[in-house]
């Protein structure tokens, strides 16, 4: 069955192991993410420094071969619809998200329980930038399912 892009968010994200979190943070927010077992969705509470919690319902399909480019639904759920849902049975990830504002380039870097750091460049429909040096990236994981949210939810 062909994907419908009607109500989809297309995100074109290179991913990159890197030494740390770089100069430049503009927020960080605290990100559990639970991978519903058996199924493409994924329920996502973010929270803020200063207490503000977001509850969301998303979906990822692929849209070509490796996890680089996916078609993203989202719906934020209230307190009663995430009490519901949160009950399912899930794999969980935890992290720190802190979002790098810098020379013009916005780069999504989270930080693993275990200490690894994940940083998110979203090209969009334009084509891939040069990675900037200040990055200190170790690996091109992009198309490594290992480094995918679901691969690393426990």
């Amino acid at each position: 069955m062909p994907v419908s892009l009607k109500y989809a968010v297309v995100e074109r994200e290179r991913r990159f192991l890197v030494r740390g979190v770089p100069e430049g943070v503009t927020s960080t927010v605290t990100v559990v993410d639970r991978y519903l077992t058996d199924t493409r969705l994924r329920l996502r509470e973010t929270r803020s420094a200063e207490g503000a919690v977001t509850r969301k319902l998303g979906q990822k399909v692929r849209l070509s071969d490796g996890p680089a480019e996916v078609a993203c639904t989202n719906m934020y759920l209230d307190d009663r619809e995430w009490a519901r849902l949160v009950a399912l049975p899930a794999r969980v990830l935890r992290k720190k998200r802190h979002l790098v504002d810098r020379d013009g380039l916005v780069v999504a870097v989270d930080e693993h329980e275990d200490g690894t750091f994940v940083a998110e460049i979203d090209d969009g429909d334009a084509p891939p930038a040069a990675v900037p040096p200040w990055l200190d990236v170790i690996a091109d994981v992009s198309t490594d399912e290992r480094w995918t949210g679901s691969a690393l939810a426990r």
